[in-house]
């Protein structure tokens, strides 16, 4: 009968491979963090311009609409910060190996992914009441 060794996570070690899977993860993870922050701006920016150009049919939609994007658009730079913040931390632990930095670079990254399911999860809830709301006819 065979035994199993005991495999303990402190034994785990960045090797060539993985160091240069994590370089390639900091690079689109900045690219994406950095398109990110554009896209808020839009979001804004979209929000901004729906308020300034108040339609005369419906007011009170313009301004919810409005209020909704530039709410998203500051909500969603979180998520971004947090992944450039990823990227910086391990290209500079990388770089000078530096397990401190390695720690904080990950932890940043958890808080993106923390972040992103959770507001999928808030998402599908009010999808979730919205679609009930809709099928009893009480919205």
């Amino acid at each position: 009968m065979e035994t199993k060794e005991n495999f303990s996570l402190f034994e785990l070690q960045v090797d060539h491979e993985s160091t240069a899977y994590l370089k390639e993860t900091a690079k689109w993870a900045k690219f994406l963090a950095i398109l990110g922050f554009i896209w808020c701006g839009i979001f804004f920016l979209a929000g901004a311009s729906i308020l300034a150009t108040k339609n005369s049919y419906s007011p009170g939609y313009t301004s919810w609409v409005s209020v909704l994007y530039m709410a998203l658009a500051v909500l969603y730079c979180l998520p971004c910060l947090y992944m450039l913040n990823f990227a910086r931390k391990v290209k500079t632990a990388l770089q000078n190996n530096d397990q401190g930095y390695l720690n904080t670079s990950l932890r940043n990254l958890r808080s993106t992914f923390r972040f992103l399911g959770i507001a999928a999860i808030v998402g599908l809830v009010l999808v979730a009441a919205l679609v009930f709301f809709n099928l009893f006819g009480r919205l």
